[in-house]
Formats: C-alpha cells, sequence, structure tokens
C-alpha cells in the first residue's frame, strides 16, 4: 500500500479548454477553488496536465492520477479511477497490489534519422515478432498487460524525453512504467523545474504553501540525490532486448491499433490527408523538428491539412519568440491552443473516412475523425509526410531527416527555466521560506 507523505494534487483543464461547453466553462471557474485547498490548480490554456504534472515530481515518486496517460518518466505512477485517485490525494494512501515487472533494455547505437517515437513502437514492434504481442484481438496475447515496464539502457536521456516511452506504456497496457536515468539528467531537471515552480508563485497560482513545499522538497533531493535501481539479481516475468543498431527507418503504428507496429517500408506510398503534431507524446524539439522542415515549404502548397498544439503555453511561448508559428503561418498550418486538442478526439476532429499521421498517443477507431484512418508516428515523419501528401519511401524521409541532427542541441533544446530570463527574473523574488 503505498503511501504519499510529500503528497501533491494538480489539476489541469486539458481536454475541454479549446471548445468549452458551458459546463465546462462552470467547472473551469469552480474547480481552481476547490483545489487550491491544499493542491496545485492550473488554468484553461496552460496545456495538458501531464506536461505540467511532470514538472512537479520527486524523483523515484510514487503517482497516481485518473488518466491512463499518467505515466511519470521519473519514479513511478499508477492510474486509477477518480474515486481511487480522491482517496489517494485526502488520504496519501493508495491501495495496490504490486505487478510484475517486464524489462526492456536498449542496446546498440541509434542509427540516423531514427527517433525517440520510433524507439517507443520498437517495443511493440519486437514483442511482435518474439510472439509477446498479437494484433489480432481473437485470442490476443499481450504480455505487457497489467505488468510493469521497466526500461533501461537510456540513461542519458532528459525526463522531457524519458516521458515519451513512459507515456506510451498506456498503450502497452502496462500498469505502470520505470525508466532508468542519470541523476544528472534528473538534477538538470529539478533545477529548471523549481524555477517554474517559483514562477507560477510569481504569476499568482496556488495554493502557494504546497507549491512551496515541493520547491523545498526538490531542493533537498538536490542537496542529497539518491535515485532508485533494480537489483542485480532481480527477476522479470519477461526479459527483451532491443538493438537499437538494428533499426534503419522510421517505425510506425498502423490504423487504427497502436499495437500494430510496421516499418516504413511496409506502408510507404498512403496517401495523408490531415496530420497531427500535438498531445503529452510532443514537446517542443518536435515542433522545432518539424518548423525546420517545413520552413522551406512555399505559402499555400501543403499537399495535407496540418494541425499544431504544443503541449503547454510555455512551449508555445517560446516557439512564437523563435518564429517557428510564423513558419507554421506561412505553410498553411492550423494552430491551436496548447493542449491535447486532436488527442481527445471529443472536440475538434478530421475529416470523416480522411487518412492522417498523428503524434498522438492512440489511433483507436473514430477517435480523431469518423472512420478515418490514423497512423502514429514521429514528429520528423509527419512534417514530412504533411510536406508530400503521402507516407515517404525511407530514402524520401532520410532526405528530409538529413537536414536535422535528430537529438541535435540546436532542435532538442529543451525548457530549461533556470536558463531563460523571462523566468529567472520572477523567480528570483520568491522567498520559498516565508511562504512555508
Amino acid at each position: 500500500m503505498p503511501r504519499f507523505p510529500s503528497r501533491l494534487s494538480n489539476a489541469v483543464i486539458c481536454h475541454t479548454a479549446a471548445y468549452p461547453k458551458p459546463v465546462d466553462v462552470e467547472t473551469q471557474h469552480t474547480l481552481p477553488d476547490f483545489m487550491n485547498r491544499g493542491g496545485v490548480s492550473l488554468r484553461p490554456g496552460d496545456g495538458i496536465i501531464h506536461s505540467w504534472l511532470n514538472r512537479m515530481l520527486l524523483p523515484d515518486t510514487v503517482g497516481t492520477g485518473g488518466d491512463s496517460h499518467t505515466r511519470f518518466p521519473m519514479g513511478i505512477s499508477f492510474p486509477a479511477g477518480s474515486g481511487l485517485v480522491a482517496f489517494a490525494a485526502a488520504t496519501g494512501v493508495m491501495p495496490l497490489d504490486m505487478p510484475e515487472s517486464v524489462r526492456v533494455r536498449f542496446v546498440g547505437e541509434r542509427q540516423a534519422g531514427i527517433t525517440l517515437r520510433d524507439l517507443v513502437h520498437a517495443i511493440p514492434y519486437q514483442a511482435i515478432k518474439e510472439g509477446l504481442l498479437t494484433v489480432d484481438k481473437k485470442g490476443k496475447i499481450n504480455e505487457f498487460n497489467g505488468r510493469i515496464l521497466e526500461i533501461e539502457g537510456l540513461e542519458d536521456l532528459t525526463a522531457e524525453q524519458a516521458f515519451e516511452l513512459s507515456d506510451a506504456s498506456a498503450e502497452r497496457s502496462a500498469a505502470g512504467c520505470t525508466i532508468t536515468l542519470s541523476e544528472a539528467s534528473v538534477t538538470e531537471y529539478l533545477n529548471s523545474n523549481i524555477t517554474l515552480l517559483k514562477w507560477m508563485i510569481s504569476e499568482g497560482y496556488g495554493d502557494a504553501r504546497t507549491i512551496s513545499r515541493r520547491i523545498e522538497q526538490m531542493q533537498e533531493w538536490l542537496a542529497n540525490p539518491s535515485l532508485l535501481r533494480a537489483d542485480a539479481d532481480a527477476e522479470y516475468a519477461i526479459d527483451m532486448t532491443i538493438d537499437m543498431s538494428t533499426i534503419k527507418e522510421p517505425i510506425l503504428c498502423c490504423p487504427n491499433d497502436p499495437d500494430d507496429a510496421k516499418t516504413l517500408a511496409d506502408v510507404a506510398g498512403d496517401t495523408i490527408d490531415e496530420v497531427f503534431i500535438g498531445s503529452c507524446m510532443t514537446n517542443i524539439g518536435h515542433f522545432r523538428a518539424a518548423g525546420k522542415l517545413l520552413q522551406d515549404v512555399p505559402a499555400g502548397s501543403l499537399k495535407t491539412r496540418l494541425w499544431i498544439a504544443p503541449p503547454t503555453k510555455m512551449d508555445a511561448r517560446q516557439l512564437m519568440e523563435e518564429g517557428y508559428y510564423n513558419i507554421y503561418a506561412q505553410a498553411g498550418a492550423r494552430t491551436e491552443m496548447p493542449g491535447c486538442s486532436l488527442c481527445m478526439g471529443n472536440q475538434a476532429r478530421i475529416a470523416p473516412k480522411s487518412t492522417a499521421v498523428s503524434t498522438s498517443t492512440r489511433n483507436f477507431p473514430n477517435r480523431l475523425g469518423q472512420g478515418a484512418n490514423v497512423y502514429l508516428a514521429s514528429a520528423e515523419l509527419a512534417a514530412v509526410a504533411a510536406v508530400l501528401g503521402k507516407l515517404p519511401t525511407n530514402e524520401e524521409y532520410q532526405q528530409y531527416a538529413g537536414m536535422l541532427d535528430s537529438m541535435g542541441e540546436e532542435v532538442y533544446q529543451y525548457m530549461n527555466f533556470d536558463r531563460m530570463d523571462s523566468y529567472t527574473e520572477e523567480a528570483d523574488k520568491i522567498n520559498v521560506a516565508q511562504l512555508t
């Protein structure tokens, strides 16, 4: 039975912020007052709850949430029903039977043009090859179902990058996911997040005392850092190894099943009508990468309808300052309020019976559009599909990907708030000790 002695509750209006119904507007006005009695409430338009909540985590945190994509990049979380989540928030205790684990180890060198999203899809792709996962629903096999996914071999990832992997564990039907990260990666993330939390206090977010306590807990960890690691003799229900050096082309999940992982060669040439770049599976690097690939596109020449929705208002602000919104506009993209957008499928919709490439979390039938066929892919491949109006061959894709170092610092420089004047200037005015 996990206990949460230093618990923090967070609520975000992200599923219904962009196109609220009257009942949603009422919730937007009443929820903050309720949550701020010891919790932290964000505002409509701030963005996606997962992208925000990750910024409030302590290393090796055990957490829960009412959304299936409550999948921490540090520590571990177990999504639950709203009643159990409320119980955990109120009492600091959550009943839980600890599941078995499946270990996924990445080895080898990542190849040119291969993104983290391709490594996300490499997990079901490898599982299919090993007979651990079947696509056919009749007699379906899924060895991840109800187990914890433990990922190793990518310790140098940033926490933002690690979340792509942990977030997608929901599509594996895993009970939870942990990723082994380096102390340096976690330290960088916490230093950034301390500044963001101080900035939130300066911007009038509540509960200020709760935020201040979380800042102090982060500072305590930084003063004496320690990360949990698996025992050397740990036993696993399944032990799977993925050799990155063998992945030579992008891996997509095909319509309309996030388990149906195939290589680009298997689907190249399929006509694409719409492209969505957004959801909690994205971070600012993905939008820069898409912008770099779109910047030379003649105005009005896109062969698809392209949707752009950054995960948080901080990402949107930075992308505007760097000129990427101008690139999107010139290319003819439709930019959405930071938030879930098409990923939820309950408000904005793609055209019925269209074929799309999406960076969203899942592609269940009719989710993004009635009768639509949806491929899941990286932002880079999605941008290429938007330009060409089709799924490219690997050779065509690599020509575009060659313009980018897919993990390069220029494109994939993350939101380190402690290095950004617009956040540090306000954060430096906050005295945490006085608030707690």
